[in-house]
C-alpha cells in the first residue's frame, strides 16, 4: 500500500515545520529517552498527536542517519504553481535546476536559498529528483521557506518566463561567459544550473540571454553545485539589496 504521508525526520526538521506549517503534522513519534523543550512546547502549542515509543523502534520507523529520536508524519510535499511564480515580486529570482539528481545537492541549495530568500525554485518532472524525505532532511526546515515549482519541460517554462519579462542567466563556463562579479544583474531574473557532470542541456543553452561563470583564481578546481549556488546566491542578494 502506498503511504498517505512522508516522514519528516530530526530535530531541526522537526522543530522548523511546528513553526512554519504544524497543520501539516498528523502524528509524531517519540523516543521514550527523547526531550526537547523548544520541541515539547510547541507540540502541546498546536496540539498535535504524539506517539512514544522505544528508541529502537523509531529508528526502525525511518532507517536513516540522524534521526535524533523523533520522526513526524506530514502531509506530501506541496510544490507550488509555476504560472503563479512568474508574478510574483519581480525581485524575487527563479533558479531552474537542470537534471538535479543528487538528494544532498537539492536539500543543501534549499536550505541556503531559504537562508537568503528572495529565491524560488523550478525542477523538471522528469530525470531529476523531487522533495524526498531525504531532500527535507539535509534541507533542515528550508522548505517551509522556498517556493518550489515541478514542470513538466524545463525549457518551455525559461520560455515563458522570459516572455514574462525575465533574463535568464546560465552557469555556464566557455569563452563566452562573463564574470558573475563583473555583471548587471537584471531583474526579474532568472538562472538556469546544471547538473555537475552534464552541465546545462544545450537546447536551453540556446535560450539563455547570458553565460556566466564564477572566477576562481586559485586551484582549478570546481565547485560542487551546492557550493555555487551558494556563491550565485549570495551575489544575486548583493546585488538586489544594493538596487533597493
Amino acid at each position: 500500500m502506498t503511504k498517505k504521508y512522508m516522514l519528516l525526520y530530526g530535530k531541526n526538521s522537526v522543530t522548523e515545520r511546528l513553526m512554519a506549517d504544524p497543520k501539516s503534522i498528523k502524528k509524531i513519534i517519540k523516543a521514550d529517552n527523547f526531550n526537547d523543550p523548544n520541541i515539547n512546547q510547541l507540540i502541546v502549542k498546536h496540539n498535535i498527536s504524539v506517539d512514544i515509543l522505544p528508541i529502537k523502534k523509531v529508528q526502525d520507523l525511518k532507517k536513516a542517519k540522524n534521526v535524533q529520536g523523533i520522526v513526524a508524519r506530514v502531509d506530501y510535499f506541496g510544490y507550488f504553481n509555476f504560472e503563479q511564480l512568474l508574478i510574483q515580486d519581480e525581485k524575487l529570482t527563479l533558479v531552474f535546476l537542470d537534471r538535479i539528481n543528487d538528494p544532498q545537492n537539492l536539500g543543501v541549495i534549499i536550505r541556503t536559498f531559504a537562508c537568503f530568500g528572495g529565491f524560488a525554485i523550478v525542477l523538471p518532472e522528469k530525470e531529476a529528483t523531487p522533495v524526498t524525505e531525504a531532500v527535507m532532511h539535509v534541507a533542515s526546515g528550508g522548505e517551509n521557506y522556498v517556493k518550489i515549482a515541478k514542470v513538466n519541460d524545463l525549457a518551455q517554462a525559461i520560455s515563458k518566463a522570459k516572455k514574462n519579462g525575465f533574463t535568464i542567466l546560465g552557469a555556464v563556463v566557455d569563452e563566452q561567459s562573463n564574470d558573475i562579479h563583473k555583471i548587471d544583474w537584471k531583474f526579474p531574473l532568472g538562472i538556469v544550473l546544471g547538473a555537475e557532470t552534464t552541465g546545462i542541456s544545450s537546447q536551453i543553452k540556446q535560450q539563455l540571454d547570458q553565460k556566466v561563470f564564477i572566477p576562481m583564481p586559485g586551484k582549478k578546481l570546481s565547485f560542487n553545485l551546492a557550493m555555487a549556488a551558494t556563491v550565485f546566491s549570495y551575489e544575486i542578494t548583493k546585488q538586489r539589496l544594493a538596487d533597493s
